[in-house]
């Protein structure tokens, strides 16, 4: 029996299916109210309430990606209900509140899993979180001009940086800015290039270029998310060089 392609109209409902019946909604019996509401987990069985295992923005970003490419458009119901959980990971607000920077974090139901700490109500931001806030604001069809949207790539641009990951500023959580270099690399310079703020590609490709080892791989010194394996580390700095060489043309 031969199989179809993977790009095949048939494959490509079957994966969209499927990504669709994972969705934590009230098909899964999830309410609004719940904080996992609306995200994207692990996969495997579909999780039933109470329990919504791990959920973040990370996972909940690629889906919602994968689910725009297969043509799914801004107003179905899954992305209405996707904007519920990447708004509650938005430090946004309309009003005037110094506590709310404009920035992402990771998690609404794994409080460890936030890695730049608590603040006074909810969690820091940072550089992983706000890029792949921006990228599912995106996929779910917000315009550049949305205030989110320009909320978050202020924080992004303001808190920048070439080396690492950003936006891990008390000591007790630097560990993070290089235990994240690689994904924040890939995923930053795919915000970034989406919003067309290419000043910042040029110093993060020669930064890479300047790590890549004898071999062609690249390899992280921090085990934190095991980028100290080339075959996770060296796909994220091709995917950040292919953004930033992309921006370039």
């Amino acid at each position: 029996m031969r199989l179809a392609p993977l790009d095949s109209p048939q494959v490509i409902s079957a994966m969209s299916k499927y990504l669709l019946g994972q969705q934590l909604t009230e098909q899964n019996g999830w309410k609004p109210d719940h904080p996992a509401y609306g995200a994207w987990g692990m996969g495997g069985d579909r999780r039933t309430p109470p329990d919504p295992g791990h959920v973040d923005i990370s996972m909940t970003r690629h889906v919602l990606q994968a689910l725009a490419a297969a043509g799914v458009r801004s107003g179905d119901p899954a992305f209405r209900k996707a904007r519920v959980y990447i708004e509650r990971c938005h430090n946004f607000s309309t009003g005037d509140s110094s506590m709310l920077d404009g920035g992402f974090y990771f998690s609404t139901v794994v409080p460890d899993a936030n890695k730049a700490g608590e603040r006074e109500r909810g969690f820091q931001s940072y550089g992983t979180a706000t890029a792949d806030g921006i990228l599912s604001l995106i996929a779910l069809g917000n315009k550049s001009s949305d205030s989110r949207v320009v909320a978050a790539r202020r924080w992004l641009e303001a808190n920048h940086r070439r080396d690492g990951a950003a936006g891990f500023k008390q000591e007790i959580h630097e560990c993070w800015t290089r235990g994240l270099r690689f994904y924040y690399a890939a995923v930053a310079s795919e915000a970034l290039r989406g919003l067309g703020a290419a000043g910042q590609l040029g110093p993060l490709a020669e930064a890479l270029a300047q790590e890549q080892r004898e071999d062609g791989s690249w390899s992280n010194p921090e085990n934190l998310v095991k980028e100290d394996d080339p075959l996770i580390a060296t796909p994220f700095a091709v995917r950040a060089l292919a953004s930033c060489l992309a921006e370039r043309r």
